[in-house]
């Protein structure tokens, strides 16, 4: 279990605050899968933060504010339980997590899912969900504010604009392009013309730059990198589709971050 800063005066008074304006819907049910965001922990949504504030336990997972918690909440009173999943490091198998959700619901607690951007983008939540809902578990989501769009514009890129394009697609980078467990479709998602975000992509950007080009999409088309978005430790830099793989080992870009591809990375503000 991680530890947590002891939570100050000044936020206990914040969340009382805070309490005044809960949402009128009352928790009802017993687990709560919550999108946390992109990272910074002000950049989770009002009822994000209200059901940690009433939960019992609480299952955190790396990304999003989880390092913040005391920040949104009086960790003091929760059962705090890392379940994170670190990229190619130390990791919390899917089916414990499930467990200990069952586990704490069917001891009458409230359980919070925290999550790092929305449960439902790459999130795994739908999976969470469905086994709640197999013992007869109660099982809300509260959306989150997805890295895909808001890491890019806090960076300054926007994913759509008038007369630039029209349309972006989120992509998973996770699995590379020529693995047989792809699902992607590189030569569709080459000629749509649109954005492509591309998250979970650090280590295959290389083969998904190659993917792209082969499919017919332009070796100069501007691409924007950027590494832990919404935290002090943010920091981006641009290249072309061509040269994307070389530019994220000269930048030593490791996750969590997400690469823009399409005109608009090369827009200037």
């Amino acid at each position: 279990m991680k530890k947590f800063t002891e939570i100050s005066s000044r936020n206990r008074k914040l969340f009382k605050l805070a309490g005044m304006f809960s949402s009128s819907e009352s928790w009802t049910a017993s687990v709560s899968l919550i999108g946390g965001g992109p990272g910074a922990w002000d950049l989770i949504t009002v009822r994000g933060m209200h059901r940690l504030q009433q939960a019992d336990v609480i299952l955190a997972d790396h990304l999003g504010p989880a390092s913040e918690l005391a920040q949104l909440c009086d960790v003091s009173t929760k059962d705090i339980i890392d379940v994170s999943k670190l990229p190619y490091g130390k990791q919390v198998a899917q089916s414990k997590i499930n467990e200990l959700l069952i586990e704490h619901a069917q001891a009458g607690k409230k359980v919070a899912r925290l999550k790092g951007g929305d449960p439902y983008i790459f999130g795994r939540g739908f999976e969470e969900l469905q086994a709640c809902a197999k013992h007869g578990i109660a099982c809300e989501v509260v959306p989150g504010v997805t890295s895909a769009v808001s890491v890019p514009a806090l960076a300054g890129i926007p994913i759509t604009q008038r007369g630039v394009v029209h349309s972006f697609t989120v992509i998973s980078g996770h699995v590379p392009p020529q693995h047989p467990q792809s699902l992607n479709d590189w030569e569709a998602l080459a000629r749509t013309g649109g954005t492509l975000s591309v998250i979970m992509g650090v280590k295959n950007a290389g083969a998904i730059a190659q993917a792209l080009i082969d499919a017919g999409r332009g070796s100069d088309t501007p691409v924007a990198v950027v590494q832990e978005g919404s935290t002090e430790n943010q920091k981006s830099f641009k290249t072309t589709l061509a040269q994307l793989g070389q530019a994220m080992k000269d930048n030593d870009i490791k996750p969590p971050a997400v690469y823009v591809i399409g005109e608009v990375a090369g827009l200037q503000s």
